[in-house]
């Protein structure tokens, strides 16, 4: 009878650390909304979770957002596109190492009715230029996400000083893809946004892509583990299985894998340098 109370408390232990175990075997990855938005996520991590019992909970937010997730030791990864924003988060010690995955490419949505004569150009900062020039509606995204900084970049090389010429034509929304791609079909304006959540969007409303092909508009993803010995809540083994998941062969195809109505959205890249 003893005996038989030692087995079946030894077996009940033996099922409770397993049970906890199996809990915690999950990762959070700071990244952003084109990620989830565009649907990326929804069809890589099931391919993921199933080959290792890794769960993987996304927090999507633009990627300053993000980066500064990480930096309170709130996730294990993070997957984002702004390299300036990244290199800095790795000189803070912040990150391990960054590791290129894919890229695609931004384009310059607007109305049908193209008020500014934009349309057709590869010429991105000509375009911006002509937008400021009519003060045509633009919409911006305003949330410090790797867009944002992106369009920030852009209309300083086109030599528009935002500050002075923002007015009533200028829309910060403070918000991700998908509200600022809302705002802006409701609004008739023009905004720029990531290939791939346009080609995921449903409401465009009267919107097209007017701008695109520029290599000024060529849009770099990298990921990182965020650093252990900085954080020790950081889930070292489990993060770098992603991370290293992602750049592999198996994880590469996957993402080349991906389509909306026959439109490869992004495009792997692991390994390529000064990217």
């Amino acid at each position: 009878m003893v005996i038989a109370r030692r087995t079946f408390v030894a077996l009940l232990v033996t099922f409770i650390a397993s049970a906890v175990q199996a809990q915690d075997r999950f990762i959070t990855v700071a990244s952003t909304t084109s990620t989830e938005q565009s649907g990326l996520f929804g069809y890589l991590l099931p391919t993921f979770e199933k080959k290792t019992g890794i769960q993987v909970r996304v927090v999507a937010l633009g990627t300053g957002q993000a980066l500064d997730l990480a930096r309170r030791g709130d996730a294990d990864v993070v997957f984002v596109h702004a390299k300036a924003a990244e290199e800095k988060f790795l000189a803070e010690g912040e990150g391990v190492k960054r590791f290129p995955v894919m890229f695609n490419d931004f384009v310059l949505i607007g109305p049908k009715s193209d008020p500014a004569k934009i349309a057709g150009s590869k010429d991105i900062l000509d375009a911006l230029k002509k937008i400021q020039s009519t003060q045509a509606p633009f919409v911006s995204r305003g949330d410090r996400s790797g867009t944002h900084m992106a369009e920030l970049d852009l209309w300083k090389a086109s030599g528009i000083d935002l500050d002075k010429a923002k007015g009533p034509w200028y829309r910060d929304t403070g918000q991700g893809m998908g509200p600022a791609l809302n705002t802006a079909a409701s609004m008739n304006a023009y905004l720029l946004a990531d290939r791939g959540t346009w080609l995921a969007f449903k409401n465009r409303g009267d919107l097209a892509i007017l701008v695109e092909g520029d290599k000024r508009l060529y849009n770099q993803y990298g990921v990182m583990l965020v650093n252990p010995d900085k954080h020790p809540t950081v889930k070292k083994d489990l993060g770098q299985t992603f991370v290293d998941w992602l750049v592999s062969p198996e994880g590469q195809q996957a993402i080349a894998g991906y389509k909306i109505g026959g439109e490869q959205l992004f495009f792997p890249n692991a390994g390529q340098a000064g990217v």
